[in-house]
């Protein structure tokens, strides 16, 4: 558990950074909520009220100071079938299950999965979503749709993103950057896409209330796989999200800690008419770039998004859209790991190819969950490869020619069983064999059943067979799942 004081610290240690860079946020959150609820088929204000709840209730339960959570792109199209299926009410009764599930993997602990993510994962998924960010932005850029005006303004927006820190950095560039380009638009009465466009914004604040819905067992199952999957998807991008914001800030956060806040996130957002969502890794790094470290930026975010939509929308609504695009091509451009590139020369094959199909799955699919598996599958299958190349087993014979002891070396599974047996010469005639497992680790039930069968071999042939130098945790397995010394044991093996 985090002290008092760290926890004071989190809040109160960078005020003036984390109020600024929440005012950044804000504005780039409510064209982002609105994209998404017209996404998942709701109306703009059910984004627009869960980036508001989220980003506020985060800040106080998660696990990761300076990290952005809201309504994403991720959750939403996992509730498109749901919503046009069975309404908007079913999404609220889903979110706030995805909730109380996320809250359940924090409280088992579940954070660690995150260990068995590789770097090449990491990479591949950071360049995907910098792909996807940018790709977000080409309809707004469609010329088709846009005059050159547009054009232009994302061109000025990007120089001021880039040039203003030369200055200054006391303000952030990409707040200037909006400021600028809404008193340009609205001086010289621009035609271009505004926020307004997207749709229209909420004009009361968000109220308590209960999913409308049958509390039946039917009900349970039609709502359970869509929580089920955006509980996963979204503690899946949220870990992955506060592992690079851990290294952004080097800093180190609380993973289990994360899970429970997105849950008790998420479960309440649904009692306020609110859909399910996560962290955010573009609007995270923009919190950070723009100087937010501290919980008091996410929940500064939150407030002004609701102040905003609901107080100013007249006024944010003729935010030019292209201001918005400037700034996400400025994220897309410093999330992607550029050096991955180069490193594709140097690095080992299979982990190019791990960052390479992550990438590809990604973008092909738009599901990080999906590419994330794929990479951490193929991660899998490369170092089970790598593992069983390590494997080998020697044997030396007595002068007498009757007692052959084999040495087997390495970590003996279920990749390297064929090698372990392939090593045996079960048509030598002789009195004693000993196994020598001293510089070895049987892992798994695969490896057991290829000893067992070793051993079988060698007594049908009327040889002795000793087994010796198994470590403790060897020496378990084998106890419990072995059974060559159990009467029928050739042909419980053989069943198999």
């Amino acid at each position: 558990m985090i002290s008092l004081n760290a926890y004071r610290s989190q809040w109160f240690g960078n005020i003036r950074g984390d109020l600024l860079a929440g005012l950044v946020v804000a504005l780039a959150l409510i064209p982002e909520a609105i994209a998404f609820s017209i996404i998942a088929g709701v109306d703009p204000k059910v984004g627009l009220y869960a980036s508001f709840s989220i980003a506020v209730i985060i800040a106080i339960t998660g696990g990761r100071p300076g990290m952005i959570s809201a309504a994403t792109a991720a959750t939403a199209v996992l509730m498109i079938t749901l919503v046009k299926e069975h309404g908007l009410q079913y999404l609220l009764a889903a979110t706030v299950l995805a909730g109380l599930l996320q809250i359940g993997a924090g409280v088992l602990k579940l954070g660690f999965i995150m260990r068995y993510v590789s770097k090449s994962v990491m990479t591949g998924f950071v360049n995907a979503l910098a792909i996807l960010i940018f790709m977000a932005q080409l309809p707004e850029l469609d010329p088709a749709t846009v005059t050159w005006v547009t054009y232009a303004l994302v061109a000025g927006g990007l120089g001021i993103i880039y040039l203003f820190p030369l200055l200054t950095k006391a303000i952030p560039s990409p707040l200037v950057t909006i400021v600028v380009l809404t008193a340009l638009a609205m001086v010289f009465d621009w035609d271009v896409r505004t926020v307004g466009d997207m749709g229209a914004l909420p004009d009361t604040l968000p109220i308590f209330l209960i999913p409308q819905i049958p509390l039946t067992f039917e009900t349970l199952m039609i709502v359970l796989p869509y929580s089920v999957a955006v509980a996963v998807v979204g503690l899946l991008e949220s870990l992955m999200t506060q592992n690079i914001v851990d290294d952004l800030t080097d800093t180190k956060s609380h993973r289990n800690q994360e899970c429970i806040g997105q849950g008790v996130a998420n479960t309440a957002t649904g009692f306020i008419g609110g859909m399910a969502g996560c962290a955010m890794i573009g609007q995270s790094i923009i919190n950070v770039k723009s100087g937010g470290r501290g919980r008091l930026s996410s929940f500064a975010a939150g407030v002004y998004l609701l102040f905003m939509v609901v107080v100013l929308g007249d006024l944010v609504s003729q935010i030019p859209m292209a201001a918005l695009v400037a700034i996400m091509i400025m994220v897309a451009v410093g999330t992607f790991s550029w050096s991955s590139i180069k490193a594709l020369r140097t690095h080992p094959r299979s982990s190019s190819i791990v960052m390479i199909a992550t990438v590809v799955t990604v973008v092909y699919t738009h599901n990080l969950a999906i590419g994330v598996l794929v990479g951490v599958l193929l991660s899998g299958i490369f170092f089970a490869g790598k593992i069983a190349q390590l494997f080998k087993v020697t044997s030396t014979i007595t002068s007498s020619g009757s007692h052959r002891t084999y040495v087997v070396e390495g970590q003996l599974f279920y990749g390297s069983v064929e090698d372990f047996m392939d090593a045996f010469d079960f048509k030598e005639a002789l009195e004693k064999v000993v196994i020598d497992v001293s510089r070895a680790h049987i892992w798994d039930i695969s490896s057991v059943q290829a000893l067992d069968m070793a051993i079988l071999k060698f007594r049908r042939d009327g040889a002795e067979v000793e087994i010796v130098g198994m470590n403790e945790a060897t020496e378990t397995i084998v106890d419990k799942l072995a059974v060559h010394d159990k009467p029928g044991a050739m042909d419980t093996l053989m069943a198999h």
